[in-house]
């Protein structure tokens, strides 16, 4: 019989916010009240099984195509380990939203698996395994959402190739609204949508807003961080995978809104407020220009400075 000492650990990781207008495939943020959460089991049974998913059943059972699992599947080899796993899976961010909800399983999935073996990985090693999860989700290795899930705040992916993250001070109370329009977009069809031709001027102009939110983080300087919250190249691309988009982007920034954007690939919006906004009209404003467009949206008020993926219980 295997060891029981470390049998069960479970993990949960937030939904995040990536690319955040001026950072696309770099940047990225967790939001707080929204996440997956992942339960890994040793067992006798040699590799990995998943014994249960709640909350989206359209999500892959097996365990090779599922991001929570996927990763598994290589440490359970790479490691050679005399025991298998069995995962159960909640899935509390919805798939295909813009909201990193590969990411999120597949950070909880490479935590709580980590807990119950008997040399826990290194964060190199975490990064590593959950990044194979989010392949399955998006065909490549994208950090931007695996990172401020794993860690939490808003984070810089510099290199991916060695994996080099660098987090970005946040300013004081600022905050973000999120919008979740009833819709699906496939973060693989709107990466293939993009063109790989960018304009010249264009490239100097959003290099100088990424340079500009940035800089405006770490001065702490919040019109700095408004006036370079502006996406020149992905989000004209996208918008029209999201009805009433401008309309919605509009009632943001009436409503006092730093800026707003698409979260990842969309359907998402995201909203930054400074400390003295108040989100909640906000986020009424952003619903109801959905709503005019007879799409039904939900919203979610959150700090920008989230906790990252961590394990919440241990059974010995």
């Amino acid at each position: 019989m295997i060891d029981k000492q470390l049998e069960s650990a479970t993990a949960t990781a937030p939904a995040t916010v990536s690319n955040v207008a001026v950072g696309f495939d770099i940047l990225g943020f967790p939001l707080t009240g929204l996440g997956d959460e992942v339960t890994v089991r040793r067992s006798d049974t040699p590799g990995v099984q998943i014994v249960s998913i709640e909350g989206q059943v359209e999500v892959p059972q097996d365990a090779a195509e599922n991001t929570a699992t996927a990763g598994l599947l290589a440490l359970v080899e790479e490691r050679q380990l005399s025991f298998g796993l069995e995962v159960e899976i909640k899935k509390g961010v919805p798939i295909h939203s813009g909201l990193g909800g590969s990411a999120a399983s597949a950070v909880a999935g490479v935590m709580a698996a980590s807990a119950v073996l008997d040399e826990p990985l290194g964060l190199p090693e975490r990064f590593h395994y959950a990044l194979l999860g989010e392949k399955r989700a998006c065909g490549k290795r994208r950090g931007d959402n695996i990172a401020p899930a794993m860690l939490g705040g808003l984070i810089l992916v510099r290199s991916m190739d060695p994996f080099d993250v660098v987090r970005i001070p946040v300013p004081h109370d600022m905050g973000t609204v999120v919008v979740h329009p009833q819709l699906k977009v496939d973060v693989r069809e709107a990466r293939q949508m993009l063109s790989t031709e960018i304009d010249f001027d264009d490239f100097v102009a959003q290099s100088a807003n990424l340079a500009g939110f940035v800089a405006g983080c770490f001065r702490d300087d919040r019109p700095l961080i408004g006036r370079s919250l502006q996406d020149l190249i992905v989000e004209p691309q996208r918008a029209g995978l999201i009805p009433g988009f401008q309309a919605v982007k509009k009632s943001a920034i009436d409503g006092g809104a730093l800026g707003c954007s698409i979260s990842g690939a969309g359907p998402a919006l995201f909203a930054l407020h400074d400390f003295d906004i108040d989100p909640e009209p906000i986020c009424e404003a952003m619903i109801a220009a959905f709503d005019e467009v007879g799409v039904e949206a939900q919203g979610l008020i959150s700090p920008i400075n989230g906790i990252g993926g961590h394990v919440v219980a241990r059974n010995q």
